[in-house]
């Protein structure tokens, strides 16, 4: 069936963008239009193309010039680079694909979260480009061959680094650690209720956790002196370690309280792919949820509200780093715990 507003001759294979489009089109005429919004939005997600198969798609399309620049050997150690500001390649897609592809690279980010979450994601990517909008503003890399079972895009730029690996890295969420910020408005320090930040929402849920604790598990989750340092993929080295990290330890929550903390971790994924955020899950699931510890940076509390700007859950094989000062920079890293 041909989605309304398309030609009922179809449209050439010759024009990409609007092959896509059509194809998504259909992705959507296809679901059952009595379905509430919400169950509407995630049948048509299930439906229309992922992430791996945009990424396919542009590997495919590739002139040799491209592959040179672009393309990697699966195991080269760029792969697993993570950064809050960089250029994989050090160039930006606008000056290395054409205007088809990197109509491709948007669909592939797009893609990455929930459909509702899509817009959001992608103002911020706009926002924090320093005016050179997603095409100047991003760089990408791809790894290995499609089809091959050992295949990964990733995606870069300020406040990104993304993946998509169609679960080629066994055990590891989004493929590997990731990245995700979001400076809003022109100044670099924020005021202390973040108007605007599309992540904001993830610190007042996680503050919403801190209050639900007792006078005795909040001193023990308030921790001295500033977090950890940013230094690219160091910032996201996992411990290994079931006791004695910063914060307050999860077995010593009640269930109610635990309950809360897994509550949060689900909000944390919701921008996320469906499939990205339930592997997360399962993944922290897998390291025990009574093994995670909870710690909010007293020292960085901007504007002196009690409202924690910087917090972490980390456990002995993930790390969810959320720095709100002076604007938010996010490092995530779940693998699987026999990993």
């Amino acid at each position: 069936m041909i989605p309304a507003g398309f030609p009922a001759g179809g449209v050439s294979p010759a024009h990409g963008v609007n092959r896509r489009r059509f194809i998504a089109a259909a992705a959507a005429a296809a679901v059952p239009a009595m379905l509430p919004s919400n169950l509407l939005a995630d049948a048509v997600a299930e439906r229309a193309p992922s992430s791996e198969t945009w990424a396919a798609q542009l590997h495919g399309s590739l002139d040799e010039s491209q592959r040179k620049v672009l393309c990697r050997e699966f195991d080269d150690p760029l792969r697993d680079k993570v950064d809050n500001n960089w250029m994989i390649t050090g160039r930006s897609i606008r000056d290395v694909l054409r205007p088809d592809q990197q109509d491709l690279v948007r669909q592939i980010f797009r893609s990455l979260h929930q459909p509702e979450h899509a817009d959001a994601m992608m103002r911020q990517m706009v926002e924090d480009s320093e005016g050179k909008g997603f095409e100047g503003g991003t760089s990408v890399a791809l790894f290995g061959k499609p089809g091959t079972g050992r295949f990964e895009f990733v995606l870069t730029g300020r406040h990104c680094t993304r993946r998509c690996d169609g679960d080629a890295v066994a055990g590891a969420a989004f493929g590997g650690p990731i990245f995700y910020g979001h400076q809003a408005g022109p100044k670099d320090e924020e005021p202390a209720d973040h108007p605007g930040n599309v992540f904001w929402y993830q610190a007042m849920r996680a503050n919403e956790l801190y209050r639900a604790l007792d006078g005795k598990q909040r001193a023990r989750a308030l921790v001295d002196g500033r977090s950890r340092p940013e230094r690219a993929t160091e910032t996201v080295r996992l411990s290994s370690k079931r006791e004695g990290l910063p914060g307050l330890r999860a077995a010593d929550m009640t269930a109610d309280q635990r309950g809360l903390l897994r509550d949060v971790m689900r909000d944390l994924l919701r921008p996320f792919r469906r499939t990205d955020a339930e592997e997360s899950m399962r993944l922290v699931e897998s390291q025990g949820i009574e093994n995670l510890h909870v710690a909010y940076f007293r020292q960085q509390d901007l504007g002196g509200d009690g409202v924690w700007d910087v917090w972490q859950v980390e456990g002995p094989r993930m790390l969810w780093y959320f720095r709100g000062e002076p604007h938010v920079h996010c490092w995530v890293h779940i693998r699987d715990a026999r990993s």
